[in-house]
């Protein structure tokens, strides 16, 4: 990872691990898909720490993905390491591990320097073992996950701004620019979108090799694939068991087991691939069960794993709010009212409610579209903030529901 992008600030999720830095009983926890940002993140918080004069022989940085770390494989070795580390250090010491899922059994000892009370201890992972539930009952609950996204449509915006790349005046532009280069930090780093494309091919090849071809609970590689590409063929649409059953009867001439597929549904979430979005009833105040959507880690799974490069702009602009309001904290969930479908209920850190609606257009030839994407919010009766969010350059008041410019909404950071 270059000099630049470690120095870029990810302030969203800074301003999340910033209040625990000094935290001995928490270990704090970066998870997201490969090369989303997580050793970058870990560089900034330990220039921060430094900077308020924490002494250079209290702070140790380990990737166990780069050399002189990479041979670690035992958390005897590793201990080694750490230990030799804090030779000179005193008092409260700053540990650093990028990639610990590298270490069989890195769980007991990394609880045990937390038990010491000496060592505020930062990890990342982006396999499915680590971001299982395996991290929970062994290291007994004592950790604070941030969950990293890509780059998100402003932080794409101020990365460029920071690496001095040329941003259109024109927002609407770069949103297009945004949608097929997905946000992959590193793939700034490229002029021509045949590179960016290439690099990102190289972060599939990456999870595929080092996270299904390794995982003990993804036996048949094959059948997953197939469950992957349905899932990302079918991003922010309501999917089914059932759909997948019938889908992979017709691709393989057999039947697949319900529960191989839900299984698979559940490691394809743990690799961070996709994220799974579930219904929740506004009358009766429920999740429900079935009939999720899947939103994608990163737009460029899409266009890469599919030779048709059209864009639908529906499931697009919903997964970039999605990933934009998930950055934020915010948990989100699909909204049902009666026979109407709110696409997204948030609820922030403070838990407080928003509702969300996002179309491309709703000034268009047929009056219809208007009224169908107001309707839904219009019948959601408490008092909680309501916003539409399309690509219109006009907007219009109506009824207390915030009408917005999508671009220029998660463009300029604003929160719901």
């Amino acid at each position: 990872m270059n000099r630049e992008e470690s120095l870029y600030s990810r302030e969203k999720y800074l301003s999340v691990l910033r209040p625990f830095y000094s935290d001995r009983e928490l270990i704090k926890v970066v998870t997201g898909v490969r090369r989303c940002g997580k050793s970058s993140l870990l560089e900034l918080v330990r220039k921060e720490i430094q900077s308020h004069g924490t002494a250079e022989a209290n702070v140790l940085s380990i990737n166990l993905d780069q050399r002189p770390y990479i041979g670690i494989k035992s958390p005897e070795a590793l201990e080694r390491v750490i230990d030799k580390g804090f030779e000179k250090a005193e008092g409260l010491k700053y540990l650093f591990i990028d990639e610990i899922q590298n270490v069989n059994g890195f769980e007991i000892l990394i609880n045990a320097y937390r038990e010491s009370g000496e060592y505020s201890i930062f990890i990342t992972g982006s396999n499915s073992y680590l971001l299982s539930g395996e991290l929970v009952t062994k290291l007994t609950g004592r950790y604070l996950e941030v969950e990293m996204t890509t780059l998100t449509f402003d932080e794409y915006i101020g990365m460029k701004r920071f690496l001095n790349l040329h941003v259109d005046e024109d927002l609407s532009r770069e949103l297009r620019s945004y949608i097929v280069e997905g946000g992959f930090p590193y793939a700034l780093n490229f002029e021509r979108i045949e590179e960016k494309r290439f690099y990102v091919h190289s972060v599939i090849s990456e999870i595929f090799d080092k996270d299904v071809k390794s995982n003990p609970k993804i036996r048949k590689k094959h059948l997953f694939d197939l469950i992957m590409q349905f899932v990302i063929n079918n991003f922010g649409c309501t999917i089914s068991i059932d759909n997948i059953v019938n889908h992979l009867k017709d691709a393989l001439h057999d039947n697949v087991r319900k529960e191989t597929v839900y299984r698979y549904l559940e490691q394809l979430e743990n690799l961070k691939i996709v994220s799974k979005c579930t219904r929740f009833d506004l009358k009766s105040k429920r999740s429900l069960r079935g009939g999720e959507k899947y939103y994608l880690s990163d737009l460029s799974f899409y266009f890469l794993r599919n030779t048709d490069n059209r864009i639908s702009y529906g499931p697009v602009l919903e997964n970039i709010v999605y990933q934009y309001a998930k950055s934020l904290g915010y948990k989100v969930s699909i909204g049902r009212i009666g026979n109407f479908e709110v696409d997204f209920i948030l609820r922030n850190p403070s838990l407080s409610y928003s509702y969300v609606q996002v179309a491309m257009y709703i000034f268009t030839d047929s009056p219809q579209t208007e009224e169908r994407e107001y309707r839904s919010l219009e019948k959601i009766r408490d008092n909680y903030p309501k916003y539409l969010l399309t690509l219109d350059a006009l907007q219009q008041e109506r009824g207390g529901i915030v009408h917005a410019n999508l671009t220029e909404f998660i463009a300029n950071g604003n929160r719901f």
